[in-house]
């Protein structure tokens, strides 16, 4: 259970993930042609275009995706007591933190991925925050955050 976690890792995979998810969630539901554009911070021009109907169906499933990961995140980590699916969970997100990653600073351009002081909410929710999950995970994962908490049962997770 998330209550098994060291205290910092508890909190950025059980309170700030599912919040930052949620919020991926409302942006592309709420607001998807600004969802779309958002993705690459480019020319106000480029942003200006219509986005195609197929863009908006890929955006709303990506959001709905963020949707499942938040529940899946929060049911797992306040369900389970078994360290074992804790971390193989945290290990998969870690593995797609990667496959999130990748794909965004290719489509940026070395350029763009590291003028930090370029990005816009969207490449800081792409690359900054999801590095930052991922450094955290690695750090979890290898013990750095100490060790997981003992159960009611005397287990040590």
């Amino acid at each position: 259970m998330a209550s098994t976690l060291p205290p910092f890792p508890r909190l950025v995979f059980a309170v700030l993930e599912p919040i930052s998810l949620i919020a991926g969630w409302i942006a592309a539901y709420f607001d998807t042609v600004g969802f779309i554009a958002d993705q690459i911070p480019s020319s106000p021009l480029l942003n200006a275009l219509p986005s195609s109907p197929s863009a908006q169906v890929v955006a709303l499933q990506l959001g709905n995706t963020y949707m499942l990961l938040a529940l899946l995140g929060l049911f797992i980590l306040n369900t389970t007591t078994d360290v074992r699916v804790v971390k193989v969970y945290i290990i998969a997100l870690a593995i797609a933190d990667i496959g999130h990653v990748v794909p965004t600073m290719w489509m940026l351009g070395w350029e763009r991925s590291i003028a930090v002081q370029s990005w816009n909410k969207m490449a800081w929710g792409n690359i900054g925050a999801t590095v930052f999950l991922f450094v955290t995970r690695v750090a979890y994962l290898v013990g750095l955050f100490g060790k997981d908490r003992v159960t009611r049962k005397g287990k040590i997770l």
